[in-house]
Parts: C-alpha cells; structure tokens; sequence
C-alpha cells in the first residue's frame, strides 16, 4: 500500500500567482474562488490537493451538511429542528477539499429527495449530494470546462447564493452550501463561456517553467517526494506550520481591516480603464486586495495591494472579440499604476 501523505504547499516551486490566489480565498472565501487556467503538468491539482492541509478548522453541527450553529438563519431544516428542541450537537471539523468527478450527474451534485418516503410519511428525506459535503469547503473541479454546462450553472447558483435547492414533483428541499468553488483547466482542451468566467473571483494562468534551474528544482523536489512521501512532509513540516498560522492571523486581521479611500478609488478605475463590466471586479478587487493586505499583516488596505492583485481579479473579465486572449499587457498595467 503506498502513503497517503500528500505534497506539501511549500514545496512547490514557483507559480506564486497560483499559490496566491488560493491562499487568498482561503483567507476570504468571499472573494469566489479561482480558476486555474494552465497546460498538464503545471502543478494545478497538485496545488489544489496540497492546500487541504493548510485549512483551518471549523466548528459545526453533525448534521450532514456541517451547518454552522451560529448561522441561524443559513440552518438546514434538520438542523432548525434539533435547535427549537435544544437537541443540537457540535463538533470541531478540519476544512477539507472536496473533488466532483467529472462523470458526476445532476442528482450525484446537488442530491435528491425520496418522493416516495415523503409521500408515504409527509415527511421529506433527502439524500446529500456534493453540495452537502462542500459546505464549508473547498470544491475541486478538476477539467471544469469538460463539465456539462448545466451542471457548472448549478454549481455557480449555489456558490453565489451560498445555499443548494433541490425540488421533485412539487416536493422541496434546501441546505446552505457555502464553499470555495476551484477550477482547473488546460484551454487546448476547449474554454469556458465568458458568462461562466466572469463568476469565478479570479483566474490564474499558469506555465511550465523555463528557467533551467527552477526546471531542475522541480524534478529533484518530486523525486524525493516519491521515494519517501513521509520524509519529504516531515522536511517542510515548519513551514507548512508558519503558513498554516499566517493563513489563520490573517483570517483575524481581515475582521478588522479598514479599506483606504485611494485603494477603493484605484479598484474602481482599474475597471473602467481595462473595460470590465458590472460591479462585480470592482467588488472582487477590493475583497482580494484586502486579504492580500492581511495576509501581510497589515490592518488597512491600501492601492498597492489593488495593483498586487489586479492582474488575477482582472484579466478574464476584460471585454474581448472571439479568438482573442483575455490578457491585461502586465507593462500597461504598471504604468498605468505608476500614472496614479
């Protein structure tokens, strides 16, 4: 049997833009997850997976959705039950990633409701899907823009409106499914539609290295992975830590974090210069930005943290003609912070 131990976060060498985003949604789920955009081999799933361990825990009911105790009004209707009765038990849970298979069905997703028990009893009894088990978490999608569009709708609802709704035959359900919804896709495969990209908080573009030197590091680093997994996490076992309690002040700072008026104009004027529509970028900005100001230990936001994370925020919301790349030119966007 070979070990479970997974790579470490740390260990990855480069894609620091990649390794950003995710730590940043981490810090503030309510920046809306990331698309990770790059071909094989670029170490996206391997992020993805690896971030599991860096995830703070959770203190939730034991209902099957993981309901948050003191989210009242977000409660499941199990959950609403147990509290009215005084019945509702609690427990310390780790956050956790949670993969959807790409062969996943509607049902498999968001769950399904046994018609006949709620006809026999007048009762409702439903059987969790993905959205369940998502709540509270990350989901994973790996190969997203291979998923059936209907089912990468079903999981934007639920992400923006933090809550799943299955109904049958005039029978309904619902659960709270608040989760950091990642993607992962290799564009030669085919692209998502702008309307879907625009959901995601951000999109990362990742490469193969091409510096000799980086290229060999990342060879010799999975090498020793592979010949003894345990070992290698034992080696980056500090740093895992370090960041795991960086990741978690920054959780505590951003309760506090004040936004400075120039980092609220700069986010508002990097999207009307770079032609983005809707409120949405300019929102996501100043959300990713303020994390990002956290994660550095600092109690307000400022624009040099809007134009750290511009480029992530921005560059998949731009307005394009078809075939085109949506990119922001990265010199065009330093000058134009420089002109501010």
């Amino acid at each position: 049997m070979g070990s479970k131990t997974g790579f470490p976060f740390t260990a990855i060498v480069g894609q620091n833009e990649m390794k950003n985003a995710l730590i940043l949604n981490v810090i503030n789920p309510s920046i809306g997850g990331v698309l990770i955009r790059g071909e094989k081999g670029t170490a996206k799933s391997t992020a993805v997976r690896s971030l599991a361990e860096l995830l703070p825990e959770r203190k939730v009911s034991k209902c099957p959705f993981r309901c948050v105790v003191s989210q009242q009004d977000e409660l499941c209707p199990y959950c609403k039950e147990s509290s009215v009765s005084g019945s509702m038990e609690e427990e310390t849970v780790d956050m956790s990633v949670v993969e959807l298979p790409l062969s996943a069905t509607e049902d498999r997703v968001a769950g399904t409701l046994d018609l006949e028990f709620a006809l026999k009893t007048g009762k409702k009894r439903f059987e969790p899907g993905v959205l369940a088990k998502a709540n509270g978490n990350i989901l994973y999608v790996d190969e997203v823009n291979l998923l059936d569009d209907h089912l990468v709708d079903l999981l934007l609802d639920a992400a923006a409106m933090g809550r799943n709704y299955v109904e049958r035959e005039g029978v309904s359900f619902s659960h709270p499914s608040k989760f950091i919804l990642v993607g992962t896709m290799n564009p030669e495969e085919g692209d998502l539609r702008p309307q879907l990209l625009d959901r995601f908080g951000m999109a990362v573009d990742v490469k193969s290295e091409k510096d000799v030197d980086t290229r060999i590091e990342v060879i010799k680093k999975r090498l020793e992975f592979e010949r003894d997994p345990d070992a290698f996490a034992e080696k980056h076992s500090n740093e895992q830590n370090v960041l795991r309690k960086r990741i978690d002040a920054a959780k505590s700072l951003l309760k506090e974090m004040e936004i400075d008026d120039g980092a609220m104009r700069m986010a508002v004027e990097a999207s009307l210069y770079f032609g983005v529509d809707g409120h949405r970028a300019d929102i996501t900005l100043l959300k990713s930005a303020s994390a990002y100001a956290a994660f550095y230990g600092r109690e307000k936001t400022i624009k040099e943290d809007v134009a750290s994370i511009a480029n992530l925020v921005l560059t998949h919301r731009m307005r394009r003609n078809p075939f085109q790349e949506s990119t922001i030119d990265t010199e065009e966007l330093n000058k134009w912070i420089k002109s501010l």
